[in-house]
């Protein structure tokens, strides 16, 4: 919450986020002794999201759909799904959430609570919230979408500002994913983390920016360093980026490993990762 306008739109934006979900399957292994991998969501693999593994409600997902309750679109012209109402199937029934909103982009009408501090930290138990749909991936994030993206895209400003950038009559990859889970707080950029499907998303952003880096064998090293862009999304004329600008995490990160700079961070092999995808 108190770095959203220092890490998105900005130098570090795909950086950051891939030191973020690192950290995140980090905390899986060493405080919840899981032994696998952290995953990711194809965004152009299922056609129909609520059904699809992920969301179908069953032990192995994540958790369903959220209750249908009658309600109005929102963001990017975006129709009102299936669900909006409370998560009530799956691993993730009846999670409560407790920080924001801040920025919330639900129907008015459904009255999830305000936060009772301007910040947002204030306790505000509520239920997890969904409206999954197929708005976006079957117009937007579709596997032809995504293969253009990245064979269309030389520099990592373009690539960056096109996936992160709306267009008018067209929404961008990044959001594009949140708003294909919508909800609260998934619909809400200041505290979307605390959607659990944020970092199979995120899984898939980095995923997205790992392939467009490896395209090419000439092109790898190139890609792989190139960092360019501003350092804060709130002010267009703020300083440009460094690649040696540290990133920070606080209490979240790993022991050890608060700071990295971003050039460290370049590389699924390389700085604190040794990580591929398939």
């Amino acid at each position: 919450m108190n770095m959203t306008p220092t890490v998105h739109a900005t130098a570090n934006f795909m950086h950051w986020h891939r030191y973020y979900i690192w950290a995140y399957e980090t905390a899986l292994r060493t405080e919840c002794d899981y032994k696998a991998y952290q995953p990711y969501w194809n965004w152009g693999k299922y056609q129909d999201l609520p059904a699809s593994p992920i969301f179908n409600g069953d032990e192995w997902s994540m958790g369903g759909n959220g209750e249908a309750v009658p309600h109005k679109g929102g963001f990017a012209n975006l129709p009102p799904g299936p669900g909006g109402g409370c998560v009530k199937t799956g691993p993730f029934a009846n999670t409560t959430i407790h920080l924001g909103p801040l920025m919330s982009t639900m129907d008015p009408a459904l009255n999830i609570k305000a936060n009772p501090q301007r910040d947002g930290y204030g306790d505000n138990p509520r239920c997890l919230r969904r409206d999954v749909n197929n708005y976006y991936v079957s117009q937007y994030i579709r596997g032809p979408d995504l293969a253009s993206h990245i064979t269309s895209n030389t520099a990592i400003l373009k690539f960056q500002d096109s996936v992160q950038n709306d267009a008018v009559n067209k929404p961008a990859i990044h959001s594009g994913g949140h708003f294909s889970i919508w909800g609260d707080p998934g619909g809400d950029v200041f505290v979307s983390p605390g959607e659990p499907v944020f970092w199979l998303h995120h899984g898939q952003l980095d995923r997205h920016w790992w392939m467009w880096a490896n395209y090419r064998d000439a092109d790898v090293k190139a890609r792989t360093s190139m960092y360019e862009g501003g350092t804060n999304w709130m002010n267009p004329n703020s300083a440009r980026g460094k690649p040696t600008d540290a990133q920070w995490l606080d209490v979240v990160a790993p022991a050890g490993t608060n700071g990295i700079a971003s050039n460290k961070l370049f590389s699924t092999t390389s700085g604190p990762f040794c990580y591929v995808y398939q």
